[in-house]
């Protein structure tokens, strides 16, 4: 499934309750998805892991979906030539930096 086919999944499984949440109402859901993964991820079962990442991944789409931005456009815009702070791959950047 690639970006474009998940953001489209989502929005046609939840668009509208997505569309009436608005966007902080998602972004608490959101939050709250990123806690279980942690969760998940310091004692969960590998299926659980699973699931967690899977339902992080569907509140981001919801989020891109509610603000308006294509997900595998803003990937390949700022991925697309490689690092976006050394513009190399793999990166080469320093350790001390983010990527």
């Amino acid at each position: 499934m690639t970006l474009a086919q998940l953001q489209q999944r989502i929005r046609d499984l939840y668009g509208a309750k997505d569309g009436a949440r608005g966007v902080e109402g998602t972004f608490m859901w959101f939050m709250e998805e990123i806690g279980e993964l942690s969760a998940a991820l310091r004692g969960g079962s590998p299926n659980e892991q699973v699931l967690e990442f899977a339902d992080v991944l569907a509140w981001l789409a919801t989020l891109a979906n509610i603000a308006g931005v294509d997900l595998e456009a803003a990937m390949a815009r700022k991925y697309g030539a490689g690092c976006p702070g050394c513009g190399q791959t793999p990166c080469h950047c320093e350790t001390s930096d983010k990527p």
